[in-house]
């Protein structure tokens, strides 16, 4: 059996699509992955021995400018995506049992998985981009909702709308190249009725938030065997364990001198520093040796050694770091980072930021009210609650779904 994985997005989208073609390879299927063309990303997949297949601009080039992506950008880039997973997707599914989409809104996936007459699937990391009769939809391009708009079942519609004002044009006009009718809702098209929702259930108990049937599988991990390297265990075998601080890829626009923020918080607590450099680009802010700089290292190893963890919220660090038992300071961007955050406080596992652009005080009360010992002892007691086989169900799932 073949199955075709697809995102666009950072390495919280890749990574678990590596760790889903994994289990289906052990399981016996044929797995490749259509991604961003991000030189980490091929890295990533070439180390566990998965084909990536360039699927788009690199994610790098489009969020790490001198600002954040501007409305305008985002309509540029959402007719380019369509476009680009309309030719991938055509060519590197062509055979294949099945289609999995996943990343920033798959438009063009599903109308591929039409034409070739394959099963497709839609997942998630998170149900918050859903259509649901609890919460409000996140903020996106095109006309806005009117401010006095309190109906969420309105406020979805009008969601579906700037969807379609984004990818709309596009999708059906690739589908008319192909011989097939227009969609009229191209959200609800991508999303299909029923959907896999790859989270922690534990850490994300969201199943019945959204008006879709989602099947929770749970995390998609990706098991990380490298060593960590020589540097960075000298440092931390020289001294207490220390706070690791990073964004993963987050380019942290909103904060002002971030790393020194972080760095001097940090201290104030007693405690030694570990910067991500990630791509806000943290390094040291001086020549002290209770301070190191890393780039992308094995956080599975890693984040059981550190007093806690401070990051963005994305689905895989949070993740990451409740199975490491570290405790948490979540500081959310975007999306739905705010709430992992909130999930953090409400088990107790750490704190909520208040807000995307820690000044000092703030970074430090929310530092000293994660690293107590209520905390840590509540972290590794949810660790041990996680299950650990979410590819394992999906991977099954995908399979049947192929047979």
């Amino acid at each position: 059996m073949r199955v075709v994985l697809s995102t666009w997005g950072s390495r919280g989208d890749v990574e678990p699509l590596a760790g889903l073609a994994v289990r289906l390879r052990e399981l016996g299927a044929e797995a490749r992955v259509c991604a961003p063309p991000d030189e980490e990303f091929a890295a990533l997949l070439a180390g566990v021995g998965v084909e990536l297949v360039p699927l788009g601009p690199t994610v790098r080039s489009v969020v790490t400018g001198e600002r954040p992506p501007s409305a305008q950008a985002a309509f540029r880039l959402a007719p380019e995506l369509v476009a680009a997973r309309f030719d991938t997707l055509t060519t590197a599914a062509e055979g294949s049992d099945v289609l999995l989409a996943t990343g920033l809104m798959p438009a063009g996936a599903r109308s591929v998985a039409e034409k070739l007459g394959i099963r497709y699937v839609f997942a998630c990391f998170h149900p918050f981009g859903l259509p649901s009769r609890h919460f409000r939809p996140g903020r996106r391009p095109g006309t806005p909702s009117p401010q006095e708009e309190t109906d969420l079942k309105v406020l979805w519609e009008q969601d579906a709308q700037r969807v379609n004002e984004l990818y709309g044009e596009a999708e059906n006009r690739h589908r008319a190249a192909i011989g097939l009718p227009p969609v009229d809702n191209v959200r609800d098209y991508v999303f299909t009725d029923r959907a896999l929702l790859a989270a922690d259930p534990v850490l994300g108990p969201w199943q019945d938030l959204t008006e879709l049937d989602l099947v929770q599988t749970g995390a998609w991990i990706l098991p990380d065997e490298r060593p960590l390297p020589a540097e960075l265990e000298a440092f931390l075998e020289a001294g207490a364990p220390p706070v690791y601080v990073g964004f993963g890829s987050m380019a942290m626009h909103t904060s002002t001198d971030l790393a020194r923020v972080a760095v001097e918080a940090v201290r104030a607590q007693g405690h030694r520093v570990l910067l991500a450099r990630g791509w806000a680009d943290l390094a040291p802010i001086d020549d002290r040796d209770d301070c190191l700089a890393v780039g992308e290292v094995n956080h599975q190893s890693l984040f059981g050694r550190v007093a806690a963890v401070v990051h963005h919220g994305g689905a895989g660090t949070t993740t990451t770091a409740a199975r490491a038992g570290a405790p948490q300071v979540v500081v959310p961007q975007i999306a739905d980072q705010p709430h992992w955050a909130a999930r953090v406080a409400e088990l107790g596992i750490g704190t909520a930021h208040d807000g995307p652009a820690p000044t000092l005080d703030s970074l430090s009360a929310a530092l000293k009210a994660a690293l107590t010992p209520e905390s840590r002892a509540r972290a590794r007691a949810v660790a041990g609650m996680m299950p650990t086989d979410g590819t394992t169900v999906a991977a099954k799932l995908l399979l049947d779904a192929g047979a």
